[in-house]
């Protein structure tokens, strides 16, 4: 069946997405928008720093190789399953269906809860800049509602559309990063330049070195998003590797170098006195005022914004893409599957989760709630936990495809770096559980509470891929065959 574009003329397939749409770069930018650079450098960067040491530098680049190991493995296998439900799909394929159904849940509800935590960050901290810079004071539930609609709009739009608006954005925050860079580079700071922040012994030993890790592998969520929109890529055999592979790789060295420019701008032992000081979270600021000016700093407050607001975007179309595929396999209702008959673009998927935020938004003010430490931080540490779950389960979904058949691959490609990938992520996912405290900043019970969606979701997914099996074998044998590549 069909509909048809009015506009057009030409018949469109209903619940499909538009093909070849997007191009290696627009891919990158979703997926470098989503890990909110300029946001990791200004709030991570001194973070790690205060609570595990010099080290930081380094373990940014550890996890970076960790996850170029693992894309490996992911990237070969993107060969062979291309579906908007990404990690349902490699999964379902190395683990089985069940497992697939419940890491798909896992995913569509931590993206969901990032989507809500970014609509947080946007209302707290433009309300914050608009009031220092401008003298305009309002309320932040105004500015979340204003990303809201734009969001809500861009979700109808064509995905394209989206892509290079976050291209904009992405770049200039980019480019105030490198320029602070150069700067400090050129000019030097109080102390020689060292690489101790690169050193095994202050990055795998140190006191506090857990919490570095914690932080690493939070910063480089929603890379896996280059496998979501696989359906509307360019060619996506060539497109997703290599889309993966730069956005970890851009990732890893961005974040590395900018870290170690803080150690450099202030000094190793000055970084240090600075990152336990109680106004730590100024340092990149403080960094660019003293290298560049004052018009450095506004620029920096107001990027902030516009960073988060490309989280936002990245991860909302990343959860429409879920929901529309869960809706394609009926397993969540069959309407998210509907695709705008002009755009292709997943709009009944991407109206819900906008109807979605708007209640969460509408809760927290109806309840006077903190937009930063009891709407933005809460959600956020849940999303980051789910994401990184579901980033390790894939991992040992594909290691798993793979020792089956390896498919003419070579064995470090598809066996030996995957392997090295999944243990990486297996310890990474148990250090952020174990030190839950450090992305919350609570203590007690309510971090177990937070957790808990993780495990109810993915044994509750399973148990409907069990219960579709024994009942409704036909609808279980269809699943994850809709938009398979050919072996």
């Amino acid at each position: 069946m069909t509909e048809i574009s009015t506009t057009r003329g030409t018949p469109k397939p209903a619940g499909q997405l538009a093909p070849a749409r997007l191009g290696v770069w627009s891919i990158v930018f979703f997926v470098i928008s989503a890990a909110a650079p300029l946001t990791v450098v200004a709030s991570a960067g001194p973070t790690s720093l205060r609570m595990g040491g010099i080290g930081a530098p380094g373990a940014m680049l550890v996890c970076g190789v960790i996850l170029l190991l693992f894309a490996a493995g992911f990237t070969a296998m993107s060969k062979y399953v291309r579906n908007a439900g990404a990690f349902y799909i490699y999964v379902a394929r190395g683990l089985g269906k069940p497992a697939g159904i419940g890491i798909a849940l896992v995913t569509a509800v931590a993206y969901a809860f990032l989507c809500l935590c970014f609509y947080g960050f946007v209302g707290f901290f433009a309300a914050i800049t608009f009031k220092d810079l401008f003298g305009v004071d309002l309320p932040w539930g105004l500015y979340s509602v204003v990303a809201l609609l734009i969001v809500g709009l861009l979700g109808y739009r064509q995905i394209d559309v989206g892509a290079k608006l976050l291209a904009v954005l992405l770049t200039a925050e980019v480019a105030i990063l490198l320029v602070l860079s150069l700067a400090v580079l050129i000019q030097g700071g109080p102390e020689p330049a060292s690489a101790a922040s690169f050193d095994p012994q202050n990055v795998f030993f140190a006191a506090g070195a857990g919490s570095l890790f914690v932080v690493g592998f939070g910063a480089y969520i929603g890379f896996e998003g280059t496998a979501i929109y696989a359906e509307e890529a360019k060619n996506p055999s060539r497109t997703v590797p290599i889309a993966t592979y730069i956005s970890i790789a851009f990732l890893a060295v961005l974040y590395a170098l900018t870290f170690w420019i803080l150690t450099l701008a202030f000094g190793v032992h000055g970084v240090l006195v600075m990152a336990g000081a109680d106004d730590f979270q100024e340092m990149a600021f403080s960094a660019a005022d003293s290298y560049l000016g004052q018009w450095a700093t506004i620029v920096m407050r107001i990027l902030i914004v516009t960073s988060f607001f490309a989280c936002l975007l990245a991860f909302h179309n990343a959860c429409s893409r879920y929901l529309f595929s869960m809706g394609r396999e009926r397993i969540l209702p069959r309407t998210l599957a509907a695709t705008h008959p002009r755009s292709q673009a997943p709009h009944h998927a991407s109206a819900v989760m906008t109807v979605i935020s708007l209640i969460a938004i509408a809760i927290c003010i109806a309840l006077s709630a903190d937009p930063f430490l009891q709407f933005a931080l809460w959600t956020y540490a849940t999303g980051v936990a789910g994401v990184i779950f579901a980033q390790t389960v894939a991992a040992v979904a594909v290691l798993c495809f793979f020792i089956r058949n390896r498919r003419g691959h070579s064995a470090w490609r598809v066996l030996v770096a995957p392997a090295f990938g999944a243990l990486g992520l297996i310890t990474g996912f148990l250090l952020v559980v174990f030190n839950f405290e450090l992305v919350t900043g609570m203590e007690g019970a309510v971090n177990w509470l937070l957790l808990l969606p993780i495990p109810v979701l993915f044994l509750g997914g399973m148990g409907i891929g069990l219960l579709l099996r024994s009942r409704r074998p036909e609808h279980y044998a269809r699943l994850t065959h809709l938009t398979e590549a050919k072996e």
